[in-house]
């Protein structure tokens, strides 16, 4: 899960698309909003977002949360087409908000109020399709730090809905270029150009990795190695790997989440222990990669085709991994590949192995994203009418999305999805419904994700649930193919989940379970496993803390793979360079 509407018929109720240089005549607050004339030669597409907090310090973009409706400041969105530097667009009740739906709902009283515009370009997509949407720049698809969008300095001020107030806002700011990290004696990052995905998109595209070099790597030029992929949101480097002791100088924060004090330098900590392990005498020798696909929809493709996002599964697979292990020497054969990951990477590791079943030889998805659609978090896609609130005789109840470790509820599926509304219309906010919608969607007649449910009323559209079923239910595509997938699948799938997961995926795994189970001939041979009072991001280990399990992916299922290397490698297969 992220950390994280789109169509026709609601955009023109939700973000009237301005014209260029006309600011709307506003009654009661609003916000006039300039872009400068120096900001750009050419008419500026994107999104508008209005941020006001009542916090004193800080700048609102980084105040902005989806892990509950309570403390996140207030926002507002509007679609910008063609807007001219120099020229302005006026903010006001027209533009949908979240917390509040409208900009006059605010109490009286102090804030901090600052403005970005999450810039847009236009794509030609080889299917005819011609959409506008937010690139990745190297930031990973977050609207509050990609560079080259506009923003403003945050200014204090005291605002009245009551009165006639027009506040004038100037993005007087841009965001830098980020700098790409260096190669290091063990970690490598490779870039390549995707001929797919530059054909589906209608321009370049490149995919990225980050590889962990196994100890000795160049010093025994001869060996081959087995290939782990980790999978999970855009990794700017290798995840939890370090080569020196936690900083002492580190000022200890806390974990609202784990309760607990220091937990970065616990994190720094268990990083400094995995290095420590990785170059330990008896510990395999493996190659290990993180893969940056970030892409216009989100910080990641969920490693599948798609219809909206084009084929990133053949990309990383058929592309990527074999340029990898070509120029890292990986043993480049099907029993000695192995995916795993966590949330999001969990889905990816499942779906990963079961699309491209002789490609691996084991997944290990924890916490996945759903992995059935009988349970889509807490909805039902093929029985439940709407999706924000469950519906009776005389009376409807919010359906939760977010818990904290007590089960209280910290956010509402109307409250993501409304957050997510604000921050992007057509499916473009970045946020991890959108990005659900657009990997497992059809597209719409508009050339964006068709919509799963309406973004405003949840009302769910059976046709496009259809179609999910048929395409990314991962259970309903096992059990339905299981007469040519079981023999390729047997043994393969493993399945952790906490049985307190903050984001409701414990269901999900319910529903597999039962249905993996069933299967014969062969049976599935696989295993899931729960983890008490264990949150999200709980990998299977029963013997640590949720806090310190989740930072432990790249050893937590070694043993597990060198038993699968044991049992199913090929007579004659390469079962020892690597083992030095």
């Amino acid at each position: 899960m992220g950390r994280f509407g789109r169509w026709a018929g609601v955009t023109m109720a939700i973000a009237l698309p301005w014209l260029a240089g006309a600011a709307h005549a506003a009654e009661g607050l609003s916000v006039a909003v300039t872009v400068p004339a120096s900001a750009s030669a050419q008419p500026i597409d994107g999104r508008l977002i209005l941020l006001i907090s009542a916090k004193a310090g800080g700048e609102p973009r980084t105040q902005v949360t989806s892990e509950t409706a309570l403390n996140s400041p207030f926002m507002f969105g509007v679609t910008v087409d063609g807007l001219k530097a120099g020229q302005s667009v006026t903010v006001d009740d027209a533009a949908f908000g979240w917390p509040t739906r409208r900009l006059s709902d605010l109490k009286p009283g102090d804030y901090t109020v600052q403005v970005v515009l999450n810039r847009y370009e236009t794509f030609h997509r080889a299917d005819g399709s011609v959409v506008k949407l937010p690139p990745d720049h190297g930031e990973g698809q977050q609207w509050a730090e990609k560079p080259g969008n506009l923003y403003s300095t945050p200014v204090r001020l005291h605002i009245d809905p009551s009165s006639q107030q027009h506040i004038a806002i100037t993005l007087d700011r841009q965001i830098a270029a980020i700098t790409p990290k260096p190669d290091t004696e063990w970690v490598k990052h490779i870039r390549i150009k995707s001929e797919l995905l530059s054909k589906y998109w209608g321009r370049p595209v490149y995919l990225g990795a980050h590889v962990l070099l196994p100890k000795g790597f160049a010093d025994h030029p001869k060996a081959h190695y087995p290939l782990m992929v980790f999978h999970g949101h855009f990794p700017d480097d290798i995840s939890g790997f370090r080569t020196t002791p936690p900083d002492p100088n580190l000022e200890p924060d806390y974990s609202e989440r784990f309760h607990l004090a220091g937990y970065n330098k616990i994190q720094q900590q268990e990083a400094y222990g995995f290095y420590q392990k990785w170059i330990s005498p008896d510990f395999p020798r493996f190659l290990v990669i993180e893969i940056d696909h970030a892409n216009p929809y989100y910080d990641d493709s969920y490693a599948v085709n798609s219809a909206n996002l084009g084929p990133y599964g053949d990309a990383i697979n058929y592309e990527l991994i074999p340029q990898i292990e070509k120029q890292f020497r990986g043993l480049g054969q099907g029993w000695a590949r192995f995916t795993y990951g966590g949330s999001t990477g969990g889905w990816e590791a499942m779906a990963t192995q079961v699309f491209y079943p002789d490609m691996y030889n084991g997944a290990f998805a924890a916490c996945p994203d759903p992995i059935d659609f009988h349970a889509y978090t807490v909805i039902n896609l093929y029985a439940d009418k709407n999706a924000y609130a469950l519906q009776g005789a005389a009376q409807s109840v919010e359906r939760p999305a977010i818990r904290d470790y007590l089960g209280e509820i910290r956010s509402t599926q109307r409250d993501s999805n409304y957050q997510e509304l604000v921050m992007g219309d057509h499916g473009r906010s970045g946020g991890q419904y959108d990005i659900w919608q657009a990997v497992f969607g059809p597209q719409g007649a508009d050339g964006y994700p068709a919509p799963i449910w309406d973004k405003v009323t949840g009302d769910i559209d059976p046709k496009v649930a259809a179609y999910w079923k048929d395409h990314y239910d991962l259970t309903n595509i096992v059990a339905r193919d299981w007469a040519t997938l079981g023999p390729k699948l047997a043994g393969k799938l493993h399945i952790y989940v906490g049985l307190g997961d903050n984001y409701f995926l414990t269901d999900s795994v319910y529903f597999a379970q039962d249905t993996l189970e069933s299967l014969k001939n062969p049976a599935w041979g696989g295993e899931v496993a729960y983890g008490q009072r264990a949150e999200h991001c709980w990998n299977g280990d029963p013997t640590q803390p949720n806090a310190y399990s989740r930072l432990h992916y790249n050893t937590q299922y070694v043993p597990k793979i060198l038993e699968r290397i044991a049992k199913t490698a090929p007579p004659g297969a390469d079962l020892t360079s690597w083992r030095y």
